[in-house]
């Protein structure tokens, strides 16, 4: 039996950590789709304010799926 599988592109934010953006994103994804499956992370990044601090943390992450087909 083979598996085929669907990649989208999602970002996430998250002003703790890369690690929740990753997990706020997933758990976004997760409502909309079923079958998810596994995730990369393509890019990490954050924000800093005119303080100098980092005020947020960024990440885009491709996210598969997989495609229900015939049986």
């Amino acid at each position: 039996m083979h598996k085929t599988f669907k990649v989208i592109r999602v970002a996430g934010t998250s002003p703790t950590s890369h690690e929740d953006a990753v997990r706020n994103a997933i758990l976004d994804v997760h409502e909309s789709l079923r079958g998810l499956n596994w995730f990369q992370v393509i890019e990490q990044r954050g924000r800093i304010d005119e303080n100098g601090k980092v005020v947020e943390w960024q990440v885009v992450l491709d996210v598969a799926f997989k495609v229900e087909g015939h049986k």
